[in-house]
């Protein structure tokens, strides 16, 4: 009898803990399920897994952020530009609840990227990205994505 209550109550924690085994998870699932064009069919909640609910993106020093929702809705609109989109964790080096990542991502937009047709053209770029996680989800992501280098492969002759 107690090991059928034990049982019990482990498939129940099991069933309620995170999707994710670690917060390095929680980081790739970022590349994988978030920014990899085909990883979640629905982004905003597959952001809702991944994110914190306070989560706030900072691409520049302009003061200008985005949000959770913002960001799902950029990453729906970019699934939809770039269908094949991929982002790959190249490297991850952690230093407590921070995580820094150098990415690769590459695709082929179908139309105008950044006001840039570029014919069926294919882009790969380096990303730098760190992610600090709260309590199993990424709170704040601090990113720097080479998007110049793109837009100059998709003019390329």
């Amino acid at each position: 009898m107690k090991f059928t209550t034990l049982g019990l109550a482990l498939a129940a924690a099991l069933a309620a803990a995170p999707a994710f085994a670690s917060d390095k998870g929680i980081v790739e699932a970022f590349y994988t399920r978030l920014l990899t064009a085909t990883g979640a069919g629905d982004k905003a909640q597959e952001a809702g897994r991944i994110l914190a609910p306070t989560f706030v993106s900072i691409g520049d020093y302009s003061g200008k952020t985005k949000s959770r929702e913002e960001l799902a809705g950029q990453l729906t609109a970019f699934a939809k530009l770039i269908p094949d989109l991929t982002w790959k964790v190249e490297e991850v080096i952690q230093s407590g609840n921070r995580y820094v990542v150098r990415g690769r991502a590459s695709g082929t937009p179908n139309g105008p990227f950044f006001g840039v047709d570029g014919k069926g053209k294919s882009f790969t770029i380096m990303s730098i990205d760190i992610h600090e996680v709260v309590d199993g989800k990424i709170a704040r992501v601090y990113h720097v994505e080479d998007w110049a280098s793109a837009l100059q492969q998709l003019r390329a002759p």
